[in-house]
């Protein structure tokens, strides 16, 4: 699961770990940057004569599988399916093709106008404005925070780029791009498409009673609390945007995922 940030992954995994053929999925896990760290010892320095194909991709599946350690579906006749969450994964899909040949990338997508005004939301919730989502230095005013949130490495701007380079790519038809307006209006319907594209069985899902337990930790460790925090019902929120119109007219309109006629690569739109 990759994509965008504040787009319904977290609750997208909350609802998909209802289902008994789901083994594994969670909030965001170190999985990816580890395999891209174990990977930068294989291909440079002094040590990358010492791996041939067959050990880098018996060492580098082996991070996913030790790190979920055993696992197994909750009915002994499913297989059972691990879903792991990482904006990393967008900018690698030649390198999970490789590594899981049959694996899906789910990428949940929003209006980036919601997406910042999230952020923003959840920045303003500390009067302090300590959240580490953005650095110290463009704290002191919302042009600032909202001009590092779309940098190159910025919170959104990462994310955009990598999604953007994965939707335009050979391997789009591995893509299942997921809209947060779709699937908070019609969840129904969005779990059923996405049951299908996943070869998920058949399912009975509960959105009046989702149960996810929050990373209290690692939202505390940005000074962030509730960042990957669940509502119990699923429904589409509705509010006002807090962002200025300069900011918001700048934003808007970017949801090319939406136009069929821009989507060369045949990746699934649950939109």
């Amino acid at each position: 699961m990759s994509g965008l940030p504040r787009s319904g992954s977290t609750l997208l995994a909350a609802l998909l770990q209802q289902n008994p053929a789901v083994s594994k999925t969670g909030h965001i896990s170190p999985v990816a940057p580890m395999i891209l760290k174990l990977s930068s010892v294989m291909v440079e320095g002094e040590y990358q004569t010492e791996f041939d194909n067959d050990t880098k991709n018996r060492l580098l599946r082996g991070i996913l599988f030790n790190y979920y350690g055993n696992f197994s579906s909750q009915e002994a006749n499913l297989e059972p399916i691990i879903i792991d969450n990482s904006r990393l994964w967008c900018t690698r899909l030649n390198l999970i093709a490789s590594l899981f040949p049959t694996a899906k990338t789910i990428c949940c997508v929003r209006d980036p106008v919601w997406i910042i005004d999230s952020f923003e939301r959840i920045m303003q919730q500390n009067p302090l404005l300590s959240s580490k989502i953005v650095p110290i230095e463009y704290r002191g005013n919302l042009h600032s925070r909202v001009d590092s949130l779309l940098s190159a490495n910025g919170a959104f701007g990462f994310c955009w780029r990598a999604f953007n380079e994965a939707f335009y790519s050979n391997l789009a038809h591995n893509l299942i791009v997921v809209d947060y307006d779709f699937l908070v209006n019609d969840p129904y319907r969005t779990m059923s498409i996405l049951s299908t594209a996943l070869n998920l069985p058949c399912f009975d899902y509960d959105f009046n009673n989702v149960i996810f337990e929050e990373p209290v930790e690692f939202d505390e460790g940005l000074n962030s609390p509730g960042l990957h925090k669940v509502r119990p019902q699923v429904e589409a929120p509705h509010r006002r945007p807090i962002l200025p119109p300069d900011i918001v007219s700048k934003l808007a309109g970017n949801t090319f995922w939406r136009e069929h006629r821009k989507n060369p690569g045949g990746a699934i739109i649950i939109a």
